[in-house]
């Protein structure tokens, strides 16, 4: 009898231990649990507050050695004069600009952006600076296939009638428009104001659709004199 009342009296002992012990661990559980609440609340806090604004430029492979030749050119007036930073990213192959404690004016972000992607258009450092010396000034970009969908030689012709013998065509718009232009295989960039840029885009559109250059060169003239007399 006395053993099995001892036995008994172990029993409880242990019992009293077992719980003891599931309490603690539910409650040491409930902790972690309470933590894992806590955490991700604050994290995204932190992570969310951005001091800065970034633009991001893909590089196509082909401007890889321009851009690396021209890196000074472009890097001097977006730090110097726009107060920005700005770096080639490797991995990504995109330029990336952002904004500094010393940037004054948030546009100036956006005239850097569009300062490097005329570079990466294909124009030079010379004529992407007019962006960011000019207000007025835009980049407009369209494709062949936009105006007309054409394929094979046709399409050949077609950016053949662009250029002109020896780039003719392409500098004789240029120069009654006041505008610069790209011809990169299909893909056609404009740069200049709004409204210079809708009389090279209605020229460029004429070739496309089939005009005679002759035809276009007689347009372009009429346009010319209208503007001489306006001022």
């Amino acid at each position: 009898m006395m053993s099995v009342q001892k036995t008994r009296e172990v029993d409880a002992v242990n019992l009293r231990k077992g719980s003891k012990r599931k309490l603690q661990e539910t409650t040491s559980i409930e902790d972690v649990d309470d933590q894992m609440d806590i955490q991700p609340s604050t994290l995204p806090a932190k992570k969310g507050k951005l001091d800065y604004e970034l633009r991001k430029i893909p590089v196509p492979s082909h401007r890889y050695g321009p851009l690396k030749e021209n890196w000074m050119k472009i890097f001097e007036p977006v730090v110097k004069y726009l107060n920005l930073q700005i770096r080639f990213n490797l991995k990504h192959r995109t330029v990336e600009i952002r904004t500094s404690k010393e940037t004054e004016d948030i546009a100036n972000l956006q005239k850097a952006a569009d300062f490097v992607k005329a570079f990466v258009c294909g124009f030079t450092v010379e004529d992407a600076l007019a962006l960011l010396r000019l207000d007025d000034l835009f980049l407009e970009s369209f494709e062949v296939q936009d105006v007309k969908p054409l394929k094979g030689d046709h399409l050949s012709r077609a950016i053949g009638r662009l250029a002109g013998k020896g780039g003719k065509t392409k500098f004789t718009i240029e120069n009654v428009t006041k505008t610069r232009i790209v011809l990169a295989e299909t893909k056609i960039h404009i740069l200049g104001s709004f409204k210079n840029i809708q009389l090279a885009r209605r020229a460029i559109c004429d070739l496309i659709l089939g005009t005679p250059p002759s035809k276009v060169y007689g347009q372009l003239r009429h346009v010319a004199v209208k503007t001489s007399e306006r001022l």
